[in-house]
């Protein structure tokens, strides 16, 4: 995530200067115009940052933290027709912070100092094609925000709605494909790290407040090029928030997020460095189906890489197949994705796509369904947005 973060940090400082250089002015993706902040107007304070664990409150920390730098909610998940037929799916919106704290010279609805980002994607693995899109707005005039209670985060027509209490609705459209889900609660969150505090680098503040629901029964529709597909399946959703991340010598990570057919899931991130060695601070935990976690560190855990893919697009080359060894867990899978390219190449290039494996668990045969994400392979740039 190290990548599209420097991009979505550019893209912030870029959008922001215009903003403070030309008062009255807004930036978007397709060139029009309108306000963001006026010019000198007092900044005050600094970001929060995740310096020590703090308790995590639901359903109060379902919404924003706007006085953190960055935020994102993720949610991916494995779905299929009564027929078998596969699709795979990302929704993840993310928040950006302009400045630590703004003070307003007016009430006009269009000021704002917070960045929204959202990212889309349909895998129609039975066609091998995959829809990427994304799209950006300042946190302005309810064209894109988030909040607690009701739990909801939104940006134009994309959107998680709660329906009730552990239950949300997912929409999202583009000219060619769209979803339309219902995300059902099966356990609690689950506090990932330190009871929620997940420390990324050694330094003060290189961390993140994290938590995720996993095993959440899904049902909805896809729709694919005018076609409309019944689905059903699980998803997974991750929320983080922090100020600072990454270490310096860090390049990107390896991310695996797997639900097991026997209801227990695995989470495990390998943030990788320059030198080619793991960070030691790269962390796992394996979700019991009661809900009950069991943390993994990298000493827990073996990932072989079985194969690579090479992208037409910009060259980079991916994992693309993984034996995964937990001893403790006396738990062996091997897995690939479900189709090669789910790579999105859009203001930010990483690989984020469904995936499948097979394996034994205490000597029982399993299958999981997930995702995997990819990132610091390839280079990236602005032109595709600005």
């Amino acid at each position: 995530m190290k990548k599209l973060f420097s991009i979505i940090t550019a893209i912030a400082v870029i959008v922001g200067a215009i903003a403070f250089l030309y008062p009255g002015q807004r930036v978007t993706s397709t060139g029009t115009t309108v306000q963001w902040l006026a010019d000198n107007q007092p900044v005050q304070g600094e970001f929060k940052q995740a310096l020590a664990p703090r308790q995590l409150e639901f359903p109060r920390d379902l919404g924003p933290h706007n006085d953190y730098q960055t935020e994102w909610w993720y949610y991916t998940g494995n779905l299929e027709t009564d027929t078998g037929r596969p699709f795979g799916y990302e929704l993840t919106f993310f928040r950006r912070a302009l400045t630590p704290q703004v003070t307003l010279a007016s009430n006009s609805q269009w000021r704002s100092n917070q960045v929204y980002f959202a990212h889309f994607t349909i895998s129609d693995i039975a066609a091998n094609k995959f829809y990427p899109k994304e799209q950006f707005s300042r946190g302005a005039a309810n064209i894109a925000n988030a909040q607690s209670e009701p739990y909801g985060v939104w940006l134009n027509n994309w959107s998680v709605s709660e329906m009730a209490p552990g239950k949300v609705q997912l929409k999202a459209q583009t000219d060619k494909v769209s979803l339309n889900l219902v995300l059902e609660q099966t356990i609690p969150p689950v506090l990932q790290g330190d009871k929620g505090y997940s420390r990324k680098g050694v330094e003060p503040g290189n961390a993140s407040y994290y938590y995720s629901i996993v095993q959440q029964k899904t049902a909805g529709t896809v729709t694919v090029e005018d076609k409309s597909y019944e689905v059903t399946g699980k998803s997974w959703k991750d929320h983080e928030f922090s100020t600072s991340f990454l270490s310096k010598g860090d390049i990107g990570w390896d991310w695996f997020s797997l639900q097991l057919n026997n209801d227990t899931a695995l989470m495990l991130y390998l943030l990788r460095r320059e030198d080619g060695t793991i960070e030691p601070l790269s962390s796992g935990n394996f979700i019991a189906a009661d809900g009950s976690v069991q943390k993994l560190a990298p000493t827990d855990w073996q990932i072989e890489v079985l194969d690579t893919w090479k992208s037409s697009n910009n060259g980079a080359k991916y994992p693309s197949k993984w034996r995964i060894n937990i001893p403790s867990l006396d738990l062996f899978l091997e897995g690939k994705p479900l189709m090669a390219n789910q790579e999105l190449d859009i203001s930010t290039v990483y690989w984020e796509g469904a995936v499948g494996f097979n394996g034994e668990m205490k000597g029982e045969k399993v299958e999981a369904k997930g995702y995997v994400e990819l990132t610091g392979y390839a280079d990236n740039g602005l032109s595709d947005v600005l």
